[in-house]
């Protein structure tokens, strides 16, 4: 299995378990590891064939930055892993790293992170190709044919 990596993107959100976090708000970091079968795309360098990381942004920066407060950083992160399972079709297994670099903790460090992996289960597990167009263009989810018509593509 393949691997595409997003790494460091930064949101503000008001996110927490604390009034000042949720009234406040802070700083997000969120990486993501996408596994999916890229052979397609590797033979054949074409967008369509791959997943559209500016698409995946999109998707990340929603689920971190839209109307729904977190607690947890493990259910944020977990929320990002199941919008992304949802939107691309491609994607086999994420791994979604949420971190809070100023959590509101007595002490010294860099930041508390939460990880969750999540894998694609029923029908389309383990699915690399689909055929046809309408297949290629499901890869992309719906941020993704978003995102190629504002490119022109």
């Amino acid at each position: 299995m393949d691997r595409l990596t997003l790494s460091g993107m930064m949101f503000y959100a008001r996110h927490g378990v604390h009034a000042e976090e949720t009234a406040l708000g802070q700083r997000f970091e969120v990486d993501v590891d996408m596994y999916a079968d890229l052979s397609v795309a590797a033979a054949q360098d074409r967008l369509e064939d791959t997943i559209d990381y500016s698409a995946v942004y999109r998707v990340v920066q929603a689920a971190v930055t839209g109307e729904r407060r977190y607690r947890l950083l493990e259910a944020l992160a977990q929320a990002v892993a199941q919008r992304l399972l949802n939107d691309f079709a491609l994607l086999e297994k994420v791994t979604v790293r949420v971190r809070k670099p100023h959590a509101p903790l007595n002490g010294i460090f860099n930041y508390v992170e939460a990880a969750v992996t999540r894998e694609r289960s029923g029908p389309a597990a383990g699915r690399s190709s689909e055929a046809g167009s309408a297949g290629k263009a499901s890869r992309f989810g719906e941020a993704g044919r978003a995102g190629r018509a504002d490119r022109g593509v």
